[in-house]
């Protein structure tokens, strides 16, 4: 039998990001294998469904859209036959998976999503740099409490190693390769008046740290249209930006997670400039749709992408070195985009999901014994 889950996330319905995608994704999938997994995160608008317990939360002051929610424990997960916890954040409600765990003597599962320093860098002035020493000292006391930390990427593991002695497991957040494949994107182009010709395009995020201004840089004097679906903090400035160049760029805006796989078969490229990621969902998802993605060749990225195969990757700060690579990846798209579909098994969320069982069953058999 499978063991119960008490997931705790401090991300959740309606915000969509990578880490309420692999929530949701990976509940979903463990109950189709038999399992049950309960979730707590900050109330919001979103209206629970059976198994998701909302905790009181307020908003997050420099991240719009995001909820801090209190270290509460709800009475459903309170009485709940759990085995494990698997928490998916040092903050807020995953310090309800704390007590959860020390309460009934059970094994905590630790998944390293973002570093601490980044959500220090919503703040700004002198704040932010006491913050990060702060944040990262936080971040390694509640890491030093798990039994078992997961990563999403080697390159996240290499940035652990050193930091804690607890067993750490790469387990990719993987990908609903049921939901992202190629499918037909006539009907999404005639919606938002996509021309014919090339297409080179992001869609996430809109964050100042992801450097989307390098898109617009290369893409420079190439015959492409850039499409940017997608919101952020940073969005207005790079509209401003985007005026400014030659090249016929679109926003799409926030586009709903049904419109992803038309959004990313449409594209000949999928531009990801962003040196912070621990994994890069998105790419993979491009991936899936079977559309290669020029990508930088630092963080999580390096890795998520294979030169040649599913993508071409550039140097840091390169842009000449950025736009090779996306006329490369245009001249080569035919057989970039059947390597990509040849990959769909291997990115997969059952494919993680048997990795995580793994990790599931070596943390109660330590228990055990």
């Amino acid at each position: 039998m499978r063991p119960t889950v008490a997931a705790f996330t401090d991300t959740y319905l309606p915000t969509v990001n990578g880490v309420t995608y692999t929530v949701k994704t990976w509940r979903d999938h463990w109950h189709r294998r038999g399992g049950r997994m309960e979730i707590v995160y900050p109330k919001s608008d979103h209206t629970p469904q059976s198994g998701e317990h909302p905790v009181s939360s307020v908003p997050f002051p420099f991240y719009e859209g995001f909820r801090m929610g209190f270290p509460r424990i709800p009475d459903a997960v309170r009485k709940s036959d759990i085995d494990i916890v698997h928490a998916h954040t040092p903050f807020g409600v995953g310090l309800s998976g704390l007590r959860v765990a020390n309460r009934a003597d059970l094994p905590v599962v630790m998944s390293y999503h973002t570093p601490a320093e980044e959500y220090a860098t919503y703040l700004t002035g002198a704040l932010s740099g006491r913050l990060v020493s702060v944040a990262t000292a936080y971040e390694e006391w509640f890491l030093d409490r798990a039994d078992h930390i997961i990563v999403p990427s080697e390159s996240t593991r290499d940035r652990l190693d050193s930091r804690v002695e607890k067993p750490i497991t790469t387990v990719p957040n993987g990908i609903d390769t049921e939901r992202f494949a190629p499918v037909d994107t006539e009907a999404f182009r005639d919606r938002f008046g996509l021309p014919d010709g090339p297409l080179v395009g992001y869609t996430g995020r809109h964050g100042y740290e992801k450097r989307l201004d390098d898109i617009l840089d290369a893409t420079a004097g190439l015959d492409v249209t850039v499409v940017f679906g997608g919101d952020g903090p940073a969005r207005s400035q790079l509209e401003a930006r985007a005026a400014t160049v030659d090249t016929d760029v679109r926003f799409l805006g926030f586009l709903d997670r049904a419109d992803l796989p038309a959004f990313y078969s449409a594209l000949d490229v999928f531009a990801f400039p962003s040196p912070v990621e621990t994994e890069g969902l998105v790419a993979l998802e491009a991936n899936a749709c079977g559309t290669p993605v020029v990508a930088i060749n630092a963080g999580a990225l390096a890795e998520t992408i294979t030169a040649g195969e599913t993508g071409y990757h550039f140097d840091p700060e390169d842009i000449e070195g950025f736009k090779q690579a996306i006329q490369r990846a245009l001249r080569e798209h035919e057989s970039l985009v059947e390597s990509c579909l040849d990959r769909r098994e291997t990115i997969s969320v059952e494919h993680s999901l048997d990795q995580l069982e793994t990790v599931y069953e070596s943390v109660n058999e330590e228990r055990e014994q």
